[in-house]
């Protein structure tokens, strides 16, 4: 992979992952409920599951996708189903996580795991591996385009996630923690619209 190809390939990894989608909506979130110590394994939950789904996609489950057009229609409806629950879920919390051992962040095999539902993550997915894959070097390209996005994520939600635990305090007032919640829970749901069209 060249210099150049690497350097645009770093900023669309920058660029995809930091703009709203459902997991940063999800960390944004996590970090006001739970605080950032308590979102690290979420966080690297997604670098991680993403890193595996882009390098999944690129040794041959897109090309599956592309020829079985009903298998990628039943991915997107289970990722809109589960993030409709976890949606859900935000919008009716009305407590801050302060130990309570029914209050509890995703974990990172749920974070890894979500990634596989998640629209935005396989719309992701196969377009770097459509645009970065060299064809001369294609299995070596694949791997350094999973690294990429795996270094990128995790600053990218941590940067969420410390939006979110900076409003921790702020929004420690319960009836601001509510419509805090809802309004997640809402803008969680719509990031779901341009990947589900």
């Amino acid at each position: 992979m060249t210099t150049a190809l690497l350097s645009a390939l770093f900023l669309f990894a920058i660029a995809t992952s930091i703009t709203p989608g459902p997991n940063n909506m999800m960390v944004f979130a996590s970090g006001v409920n739970f605080g950032f110590r308590r979102t690290v394994p979420h966080m690297l939950g997604i670098a991680f599951g993403f890193a595996v789904l882009l390098a999944a996609v690129g040794f041959g489950l897109g090309a599956v996708l592309q020829v079985t057009p009903v298998l990628y229609l039943a991915l997107k409806i289970a990722g809109g189903l589960y993030l409709l629950y976890i949606a859900l879920r935000l919008a009716t919390s009305r407590t801050m996580a302060k130990g309570e051992a029914r209050a509890y962040p995703m974990s990172f095999l749920g974070a890894a795991a979500f990634q596989w539902v998640n629209p935005k993550a396989w719309v992701m997915a196969i377009t770097a591996t459509a645009t970065y894959a060299a064809p001369g070097d294609y299995e070596r390209s694949i791997v350094i385009i999973a690294l990429v996005f795996g270094l990128v994520t995790m600053p990218t939600v941590s940067i969420w996630t410390g939006f979110g635990s900076v409003l921790r305090e702020w929004l420690s007032v319960p009836p601001r923690l509510k419509y805090f919640n809802i309004a997640m829970a809402i803008l969680l749901v719509l990031s779901l619209w341009p990947m589900l069209r």
